[in-house]
């Protein structure tokens, strides 16, 4: 039980840290991602080693394998915690400017957010509608529409039959259905 308890304290005081550092330090991971895999491997290299009897480790691993469930669960059942557990997006530029407040709280200065938006194929800020910053710390892109490339039903009336059979007779989304609404976004 010692060990169970130990192994929930350090879960809980790493996964403030991490959250504490920003989701560009967990890198393509979420927070519990990487925090299971850090304490995960931590033990397995302790029971290996002989540091710790082989039942101590077992009883940390399930102990942290319980508590990842129980976050990922508790996320998924009140999607209000997610925001505690998880975080929310980050919006870094929006309209073409860039948003001064997200970029931050996620200790990102122009050159960063221009790195990524390089990555995206833009060419210039002006095009992007939205920039966010996932809860694994990658960079979404939306354009404006104005800025998005033809389509194929743009100008090919059996792709534009194909298209609207596909969507109905919805011009707009609704919000669920969209990338870049409010809900979609955690109001972020």
């Amino acid at each position: 039980m010692l060990t169970a308890a130990r192994a929930a304290a350090v879960y809980v005081f790493m996964l403030i840290v991490i959250r504490a550092l920003g989701k560009r330090t967990v890198g393509n991971f979420s927070a519990f991602d990487l925090l299971v895999a850090l304490m995960l491997g931590e033990v397995v290299d302790e029971i290996i080693y002989g540091d710790v009897r082989f039942i101590q480790g077992a009883i940390a691993i399930v102990a942290i394998g319980g508590l990842a469930y129980a976050d990922s669960w508790l996320a998924y059942v009140h999607p209000s915690m997610q925001a505690v557990l998880e975080g929310k997006p980050t919006i870094i530029v929006r309209d073409g400017r860039f948003d001064r407040a997200g970029m931050r709280s996620e200790r990102m200065n122009d050159k960063d957010v221009m790195a990524h938006l390089r990555t995206e194929g833009i060419h210039d800020i002006r095009e992007v509608h939205l920039a966010v910053v996932e809860l694994d710390g990658t960079v979404s892109v939306l354009k404006h529409e104005w800025a998005d490339p033809a389509q194929k039903a743009d100008v090919n009336k059996d792709e534009a039959r194909a298209r609207d059979k596909t969507i109905g007779d919805e011009e707009t989304p609704s919000p669920s259905q969209r990338t870049d609404s409010r809900s979609a976004l955690n109001a972020a």
